[in-house]
């Protein structure tokens, strides 16, 4: 019987320190097994923002790509436009050249008739 006594507060104050200690080592470790799930939290809404924002812009690249073969085939149907109406001109000139008389004619004939239509 070597145990020697120790007095009543010496007793409680061990208590409290083995006590103070368990807490201190469990908030630890709840806070560690916090940290690794928010981590891993963070890793996948990371992960989810990179995927949508790959996604966008390929997105934006397929609009991007569409909108310049629209705007490229509008340039085409203008260009063609604008070649269509020279040449109608040039018919024109050409007839009016050819024909000045039935021109004059045809002209006066389509201003009376156009002027009758507005008129009503």
């Amino acid at each position: 019987m070597n145990n020697p006594v120790q007095p009543p507060e010496q007793a409680g104050g061990d208590r409290i320190d083995e006590r103070a200690e368990r807490i201190k080592q469990a908030t630890s470790e709840a806070v560690a097994t916090t940290k690794e799930k928010v981590e891993r939290a963070a890793d996948h809404v990371e992960e989810g923002l990179h995927h949508a924002t790959d996604k966008a812009a390929e997105a934006a690249h397929k609009a991007s790509d569409k909108a310049a073969r629209v705007s490229e085939r509008s340039r085409e149907v203008y260009d063609e436009t604008v070649d269509r109406a020279d040449a109608w001109l040039e018919q024109v000139r050409n007839y009016v050249r050819e024909k000045p008389v039935q021109s004059v004619a045809i002209a006066l004939g389509a201003g009376w008739l156009l002027g009758r239509i507005l008129r009503r």
